[in-house]
């Protein structure tokens, strides 16, 4: 028997102190949801659910952008609806002039509002979303992914000839009322074609807005399994080391109590 070195008491320190710091761990994954609370915990994994977390607020990001492409896709088809109806209106008037039984009187009163139609057609082209021309012939490039990937949102353009041309065309007279009809009905024809083209666009980015949704959800859910914790088993791993720590507690003091049985010896 030893005074100097209590062999089981060093060994019940030792065995406390592993105890109280996979206590501790375990304390801080409870309270912080993630059971890498700190690098060594899991050192591969940490680095995994970085890139994960960064590509996550890429996708949000992207998922933003196209959102906002889908409202100006959706602010411009709102304007050209419009336009389709002065257009229907604006040919209509060209065949009520083209009455044998209106005087050019009456065309003439026919004509103000053709006119005030034509200028409304005018004035829709130089209309913007936040800055940005919503009828122009430039297409717009439109980032859909995380990497940067860009999709072209081709560009409708109201001021070409055909829309243009209107403002000089007139129903007050017959031969004014058939020659703006055909202007008129190249119009329509023109803008069916320019609101396919940005229908086609908008349900792209209506596919792209859902897919990027579905990534999003897919790489949380990856970076879940990899950082957050398991609160059952971590819960049950807490109640085994608090176990632990307080019968290490309670060796150690019997340890530390075992030399003074020498005593005995040298009374």
């Amino acid at each position: 028997m030893v005074i100097n070195t209590n062999t089981s008491a060093l060994n019940g320190a030792r065995l406390l102190a592993e105890s109280s710091n996979m206590l501790a761990k375990s304390l801080a994954r409870l309270s912080s949801g993630s059971k890498i609370t700190s690098p060594e915990d899991d050192a591969a994994g940490l680095a995994v659910s970085m890139r994960f977390d960064a590509q996550i607020s890429r996708t949000s990001a992207a998922k933003n952008n196209v959102s906002n492409a889908i409202s100006y896709s959706q602010t411009q088809d709102g304007f050209m609806g419009k336009v389709a109806k002065a257009l229907d209106r604006m040919s209509e008037l060209a065949i009520l002039s083209l009455d044998v039984t209106k005087s050019d009187n009456d065309r003439v009163l026919y004509n103000n509002e053709f006119s005030t139609l034509s200028a409304y057609i005018t004035n829709v082209a130089t209309k913007d979303f936040n800055g940005v021309s919503l009828f122009s012939s430039t297409a717009l490039s439109v980032t859909i992914d995380s990497e940067g990937t860009t999709f072209s949102m081709s560009g409708v353009n109201l001021g070409t000839a055909t829309y243009t041309g209107l403002s000089s065309a007139s129903v007050s007279t017959s031969g004014g009322a058939s020659s703006a009809l055909t202007s008129v009905k190249n119009a329509i024809t023109q803008l069916a074609s320019d609101r396919a083209l940005a229908g086609a666009s908008l349900a792209r980015l209506q596919y792209t807005s859902e897919q990027l949704s579905v990534l999003r959800d897919n790489l949380s859910a990856a970076n879940s399994r990899i950082k957050d914790v398991d609160v059952a088993d971590e819960s049950t791993a807490y109640a085994k080391f608090n176990i632990l720590t307080q019968s290490g507690t309670a060796m150690l003091a019997q340890a530390n109590s075992v030399p003074q049985s020498v005593l005995r010896l040298i009374s």
